[in-house]
């Protein structure tokens, strides 16, 4: 249990981290409150990204100035026209290598990143079978559905059996770290020797979860080729929402154990380079965080995820008991957020109005939530959540990193307002 004092000298710790990277430090008072760190923390990275806009004022889109050396704190850029070769040097966001792991190719966002591997995926193959878990991300199917039509979506259900099974058209899995806990379980228990290509979402797992290490060493089993991608605008900023920002790290499989006539696969990095340099969707330099990658930076973030991810178990166990009627899901494989279903079916307008009015009615008591689309923050955002694998609408509830006692009776609040509520005629 982590008192409140002892959460407000952890975020303070925090937002040092975050002032230290100023030429001219703000002058902050220590926070007496989650409202004063979010507003701080906010104010400070607003402060970083002008202050890089005014030092980096020659590193402009169509890199003019040859004298330009553009920077974000341990991260340096080189790139030509519209950032179209652009060349990145720094820390990783992941805090293992492996020699097998090639360096990151940048873009402008997750789902940019994800578009460009399955995109650049045509070169390498006619025709695959895509096979995803239940809860993967609702964007990245639609992708696949709208624009990616060499690819067949399969959509899998646990017991997985022989899914993973060698076949006459390639298989490629999707492995999402939105997916439901069982199934994820299930599939990196499965033998993967059938599959020919791994596509791993990393984006709500930190930077140093286990079980990223736990997938890097299922595939290596296999020798399968592994592809992280992953949006960093999520647990990689300290909850800051510094600037959108996404990656994608290729894995080679052991050659040794790929089956033969298994997909050339080591040219899909440079497929997907150039996918992103045709669809225009290199990273921005000023949207890496100039505070990432030193050892106080994991040390902090590795506390914030334990919060969060200690203060998802609670609430999954109060939901379990108090609202076992209404609860949708409570166990995604991340344990970063839960859905809540109305007694009567919702649909996009009555779920999104649902989060909002929860979320100002108990902002409105004092409570540290807001209607927001995202998670990762230093307050419970709410919103509405679409499983496009069961096409059912449900309202989102996003865990944040507070202290334990804040936590619990926010929990207890939004139990209680989700039963009135739908008690009252399942009113969205």
């Amino acid at each position: 249990m982590e008192t409140i004092q002892a959460y407000l000298e952890r975020k303070h710790r925090e937002l040092g981290l975050l002032n230290d990277c100023l030429s001219h430090r703000l002058d902050l008072t220590r926070p007496r409150s989650v409202d004063e760190v979010v507003r701080s923390k906010f104010q400070i990275t607003a402060a970083l990204r002008a202050e890089h806009e005014l030092h980096e004022w020659k590193a402009t889109e169509t890199a003019w100035s040859h004298s330009a050396d553009p920077v974000s704190g341990p991260f340096k850029f080189s790139y030509d026209y519209q950032r179209a070769d652009l060349t990145v040097r720094g820390p990783s966001f992941y805090e293992f290598e492996c020699g097998c792991m090639s360096a990151a190719i940048y873009t402008a966002s997750g789902m940019a990143a994800i578009s460009a591997v399955l995109l650049a995926s045509a070169q390498i193959v006619e025709k695959a079978d895509l096979l995803v878990l239940p809860g993967s991300y609702g964007e990245t199917l639609e992708l696949i559905r709208g624009l990616v039509p060499h690819l067949r979506l399969v959509a899998l259900r646990p017991p997985l059996g022989d899914a993973f099974a060698s076949a006459n058209s390639p298989k490629i899995l999707l492995l999402d770290s939105c997916s439901r806990a069982g199934a994820f379980e299930a599939a990196i228990r499965s033998d993967g020797s059938g599959l020919d290509l791994v596509i791993f979402d990393t984006t709500c797992f930190a930077g140093s979860s286990g079980r990223i290490r736990r997938v890097l060493s299922w595939a290596r089993r296999y020798g399968i080729p592994l592809v992280l991608v992953r949006s960093h605008n999520k647990l990689d900023s300290l909850g800051a929402e510094y600037g959108r920002l996404g990656s994608a790290v290729f894995v080679q499989g052991n050659n040794d154990q790929q089956r033969a006539g298994r997909p050339e696969w080591t040219r899909l990095a440079a497929e997907t380079r150039n996918a992103v340099r045709l669809l225009g969707g290199a990273a921005l330099p000023a949207h890496f965080p100039p505070f990432v990658g030193s050892a106080v930076y994991w040390a902090l973030t590795k506390r914030r995820v334990a919060a969060i991810l200690r203060n998802g178990r609670s609430m999954a166990r109060h939901f379990a008991a108090t609202l076992p009627a209404l609860s949708a899901e409570l166990h995604f494989a991340h344990g970063l957020y839960v859905t809540l279903r109305g007694r009567s079916p919702l649909d996009e307008a009555s779920a999104r109005q649902a989060a909002e009015d929860m979320s100002n009615e108990l902002r409105a008591e004092g409570l540290p939530i807001r209607h927001a689309g995202s998670f990762g923050f230093d307050f419970a955002a709410t919103e509405w959540f679409h499983d496009a694998t069961t096409d059912q609408y449900s309202v989102r509830v996003a865990v944040s990193d507070l202290p334990t006692e804040v936590w619990d009776d926010l929990t207890a609040a939004i139990a209680r307002w989700w039963h009135v509520r739908q008690s009252a005629g399942g009113r969205g």
